[in-house]
């Protein structure tokens, strides 16, 4: 086993490491997570514009 064999191999496990994280981050059950904390910075803002 020389140095690209090793290259190789880490190539391919940042790749599947990559679509791993894409794929979590896209996958429809997380969907309503990422929407409710996506509007994190507008309830705060409302919160402190009442009081």
């Amino acid at each position: 086993m020389d140095i690209n064999d090793l290259r190789s191999i880490g190539t391919v496990l940042c790749m599947v490491g990559f679509l791993s994280v894409v794929y979590w981050a896209y996958s429809p059950s997380r969907k309503a997570r990422f929407e409710e904390d996506a509007q994190l910075p507008f309830i705060e803002d409302e919160e402190a514009t009442k009081q």
